[in-house]
């Protein structure tokens, strides 16, 4: 029998370095902590530079990365400024998104465009981009995408936004099937109804607050409810054996 890693050594993320996408705020900006609380240099990408400012103030471990996600020209350069900062990148995390549009009759034209090209191409072209550096220097990492609870219940959320986080699990499978002989790891966390910046509103309505209730555990994710699960997926110590999987974190929900 192997001898056993304590749980600091297994989750101890040091010489790892992570782009993690859409970190100005929520579920970014925590992953950004808890992977740099780890030991990993982590570069905080998002639009909003004077948010992920604030971000790289709290640790030496951060850096501040200015990323639309939807500019896919911009992505070889961005990679080249990230990895100027700590070093050749081995963890990425695509988390930007939004959630826009309703029922599928009544999406306004171009929400459905730009729902896709944040929450779809921008996983495929950065994925894309990121595996490339590391089959280039046969090296290994890993990829988390994070896609959704609602990829698999329509009715919870717009359909542009369901469909699309469908998209992101399904291509998750795929790129894990493809890059797995170059040593590259690609998950999925699927969280459900979290408390941030994008759900507060929805969760403290009337709708929300009856959405809860249908909920096994009985109440709403927090952003530190993800924590153990990132941890999990983002060291080869802990997940060298996974690819292609999707964590389900939502309380039960997928069950409901």
């Amino acid at each position: 029998m192997s001898q056993i890693t304590p749980a600091q050594q297994l989750f101890d993320l040091t010489g790892e370095v992570a782009l993690v996408t859409g970190a100005s705020s929520g579920l970014g900006r925590r992953f950004a902590e808890v992977l740099a609380a780890h030991g990993a240099k982590v570069v905080a990408a998002a639009r909003r530079t004077d948010r992920l400012k604030d971000l790289a103030a709290t640790s030496p471990n951060i850096s501040a990365l200015a990323l639309d996600v939807t500019d896919t020209k911009a992505i070889p350069a961005a990679l080249d400024e990230a990895e100027r900062a700590f070093g050749p990148l081995t963890l990425l995390v695509n988390n930007a998104g939004i959630a826009s549009g309703g029922r599928i009759v009544n999406t306004q034209d171009g929400e459905w465009e730009q729902v896709i090209r944040t929450n779809v191409d921008a996983v495929w072209h950065l994925s894309r981009a990121f595996a490339e550096r590391i089959i280039a220097r046969k090296g290994s990492g890993a990829i988390i995408n994070i896609a959704s609870l609602v990829a698999g219940r329509v009715g919870l959320s717009s359909a542009s936004y369901a469909i699309s986080k469908a998209a992101v699990l399904h291509m998750s499978k795929a790129q894990a099937w493809e890059w797995a002989r170059h040593g590259i790891r690609v998950n999925a966390i699927s969280p459900g109804f979290i408390a941030s910046e994008m759900t507060d509103e929805y969760l403290a309505s009337p709708a929300g607050q009856d959405m809860i209730k249908r909920v096994p555990q009985r109440r709403s994710g927090q952003p530190s409810d993800l924590d153990g699960t990132l941890l999990l997926l983002a060291s080869s110590r802990a997940s060298g054996f996974i690819t292609g999987a999707e964590i389900n974190v939502d309380g039960g929900h997928a069950l409901a």
